[in-house]
């Protein structure tokens, strides 16, 4: 798991692949929040068209590539719980801070990828790590 928190970490804006509602691939920049009790945590709003896609198929995939031509492919489950303890975690970052300005913010939805597998490859020849 340190390795792939360290990965989201360096490369700070990932992708998000969900299946809209219209049964169409959409791919949205996001940011990766931080892994607490073992889970990848993100945030996004009730209000947006991604909050409501995962709703209806929560079912994601999430990647990015380094400035080193490194990349991450991780899939799995998002699963929304109504955690305080990471809302307020999550109002350490600026950026969230800015866009929702308190942890009870009614709209402020935070989620986990619940089982997260995927591949962290490069372009080296050497096996992909998988996790």
């Amino acid at each position: 798991m340190n390795k792939v928190v360290e990965f989201l970490q360096e490369n700070p804006v990932q992708y998000l692949a969900t299946v809209g509602r219209d049964g169409k691939a959409k791919c949205r920049p996001f940011m990766f929040l931080f892994e607490q009790d073992g889970k990848l945590w993100f945030c996004t709003n009730s209000t947006k068209e991604v909050y409501k896609d995962m709703q209806a198929n929560p079912e994601i995939e999430v990647t990015v590539a380094s400035p080193t031509y490194a990349w991450i492919r991780l899939h799995g489950t998002a699963t929304f719980e109504n955690n305080m303890s990471v809302k307020e975690g999550a109002m350490n970052n600026p950026i969230v801070k800015g866009q929702y300005g308190e942890a009870t913010n009614p709209i402020f939805e935070v989620f986990y990828i619940k089982d997260a597998h995927g591949t962290i490859a490069d372009f080296s020849g050497n096996p992909p790590y998988e996790f």
